[in-house]
C-alpha cells in the first residue's frame, strides 16, 4: 500500500504577469506520509502558505500536479474541491475565518453542520478539553482573546477526525502552555488516531514535535529533517537564511 497520502509533482505557482511576475513555488516535488506529522519551515516566509493553499486547490497551480489519496486535486472542478475539503480535510489557516455571529461551540461544529454530519460527543468533549475551551463554548469570537480564537479554529479542524489536517501557524497567537497543549493534541491525533497533519511553522520548538521537517526557501525545497529536535530545526532554519 502506498504510504503517502499527498503527492506533489513539479508544482509551480506564479503571481502577476509580464515584468511583474513573482514565482512563489518553483517545481516542488513532495510526498506527505500517511499518519505522520510533517512540519514545513520557510525562512523567506512566502512559499509555505502558498504550498498549503495549492495542495487543496485554494490557489490554482500554474504548473504541476497535486494528488490526495490518488485523486488529482489540480484537475478538479470547484464542486469536487469543495466536497474534498468538506469531507476529508481539516484547516487551521490565517485568517481564522470564524463566524462572528456564532458562538465557539457553533463555530467548532460548523463544517459538520454544513455537511449534515453528526460529531461524536466524546470526540467533541475530548477536543474541547484538550484546547481548553470547555468554559468558553457559549462565547462569540469578539468575546474571546486572540489565543482563544486560535483554539476554536484548531478544535474546528480536528473535531471531525479528518484524514488530513493542514495547519498554518496553529500556535501563532498562543502562550507557551496553550502551545504545548495544541502541539500535544496534534501529536496524539497522529499517533493514536492515524491522522495526517501538515503544519506550517517558523518555530523550532513546534517543529520538534514533527516526524519530519521540510525546509523551503524561495519556493524550492532545500532539504528535510527526520525526527527533528529543537536544535536541529534551529540549525536548519539558520542555514536556510
Amino acid at each position: 500500500m502506498d504510504q503517502s497520502v499527498i503527492n506533489v509533482r513539479n508544482l509551480e505557482k506564479t503571481f502577476g504577469r509580464g515584468s511583474t511576475i513573482v514565482p512563489a513555488l518553483r517545481g516542488i516535488d513532495l510526498d506527505i506520509g500517511r499518519g505522520e506529522l510533517t512540519a514545513i519551515m520557510d525562512p523567506s516566509g512566502s512559499g509555505k502558505s502558498t504550498l498549503m493553499h495549492s495542495i487543496v486547490g485554494l490557489e490554482g497551480a500554474t504548473a504541476g500536479t497535486v494528488t490526495i489519496d490518488g485523486k488529482e486535486v489540480t484537475s478538479m472542478k470547484e464542486p469536487e474541491l469543495t466536497k474534498l475539503r468538506r469531507d476529508r480535510i481539516g484547516f487551521v489557516f490565517q485568517p481564522l475565518n470564524l463566524v462572528l455571529t456564532l458562538n465557539a461551540r457553533e463555530n467548532i461544529l460548523l463544517p459538520a453542520t454544513i455537511a449534515g454530519r453528526k460529531i461524536d460527543q466524546k470526540r467533541f468533549d475530548h477536543v474541547v478539553d484538550t484546547v481548553g475551551l470547555a468554559d468558553r463554548l457559549e462565547h462569540r469570537p469578539t468575546e474571546l482573546s486572540g489565543g482563544q480564537q486560535q483554539r476554536v479554529a484548531c478544535a474546528r479542524a480536528m473535531v471531525g477526525s479528518p484524514d488530513v489536517v493542514l495547519a498554518d501557524e496553529p500556535t501563532g497567537n498562543l502562550d507557551s502552555e496553550a502551545t504545548s497543549q495544541i502541539l500535544s493534541f496534534l501529536r496524539k491525533s497522529v499517533d493514536e488516531l492515524g491522522q495526517t497533519v501538515v503544519m506550517v511553522t517558523h518555530e523550532p520548538d513546534a517543529a520538534a514535535w514533527a516526524d519530519r521537517v521540510i525546509m523551503l526557501r524561495d519556493g524550492q525545497i532545500l532539504g528535510e529533517l527526520r525526527n527533528p529536535t529543537r536544535d536541529s530545526a534551529l540549525d536548519a532554519l539558520r542555514d536556510g537564511r
